[in-house]
């Protein structure tokens, strides 16, 4: 995902330095700098991007002793379009605030095909005039913007809920192509009538295609990736004591599927449990 969104800066005109934990990764983008730490990434930056796996990662570059919050400048941004905790995300815009830094929240909707196209959907929330002045980065790597809230975890609530409504989509998907398949009906020429009539949304042909076809790999978003997002979407509903049933359920899918080792797999792969279980 970064890598495309990184390529699509740089072709809108943008300077960048860039750092990949592992270093052949940044060397790969050819036209920006490569920083030797996220200390050296975010000296002298206006904005800083970041976009990785999960809390621990982001934890890691921030907060590290000599890492990127310590020498970020004063006034400038930090725009963090990982999918993360509510809870890091509050804990992030506490942080910027005591080194009079700026904070956006700024998750992405899209897999990397979308990244590489500059089509992905970015869901933004903070300070309106910090939201106003990252607004020429987001048109860079995005189709559209959406503004959620001007306190930066609204945004990972909106992210996490719409991850949690895409896991819903691949279970119930699978559930039904089992049905299906099991009464001799071509899986496919169903995923035609419902695409072409009550689920015409791209993330209903997308993951159809890919549950129909049973290509999982390679991995547009890893199984373990969904798992961690499944958790998040489930502690921040415990936090506010928001029963979710359909996220338990799906958590277990995750668990049964990494049980299986299906650990590179997309996290579609979930649906391999619905067709195991139905003897397929």
């Amino acid at each position: 995902m970064g890598s495309g969104m990184a390529r699509n800066l740089m072709n809108a005109g943008h300077e960048l330095v860039l750092y990949n934990r592992t270093r052949s990764r940044a060397e790969a983008l050819r036209g920006g700098r490569v920083a030797e730490d996220p200390a050296d990434a975010a000296a002298g930056a206006e904005a800083l991007i970041t976009m990785l796996a999960d809390d621990r990662a982001v934890e890691g570059m921030i907060f590290a002793p000599g890492s990127a919050i310590e020498s970020l400048p004063t006034g400038a941004v930090h725009i963090s379009m990982s999918t993360i905790s509510v809870a890091l995300s509050k804990r992030l815009a506490e942080a910027h605030g005591k080194y009079r830094q700026h904070y956006v929240s700024a998750p992405v909707f899209g897999r990397p095909e979308a990244a590489a196209a500059a089509k992905l959907f970015v869901v933004a929330a903070g300070p309106p005039e910090q939201v106003d002045r990252c607004g020429i980065l987001f048109e860079a790597i995005g189709q559209k913007t959406f503004v959620v809230g001007e306190e930066a975890p609204a945004a990972n609530v909106v992210k996490l809920a719409g991850n949690f409504l895409i896991s819903t989509v691949i279970e119930s998907m699978a559930e039904a192509m089992v049905l299906v398949q099991k009464s001799g009906i071509d899986v496919n020429r169903f995923l035609e009538v419902l695409t072409g009539s009550l689920f015409p949304a791209p993330a209903y042909r997308s993951y159809g295609s890919i549950i129909a076809s049973g290509k999982y790999e390679p991995a547009g978003f890893k199984l373990p990736l969904g798992l961690k997002d499944n958790r998040l979407v489930l502690a921040a509903a415990e936090e506010l004591s928001v029963p979710m049933p359909v996220a338990s359920l799906i958590h277990d899918q995750f668990v049964a599927a990494l049980a299986q080792g299906w650990t590179e797999a997309d996290w579609a792969a979930i649906a391999r449990i619905a067709f195991r279980n139905a003897g397929l």
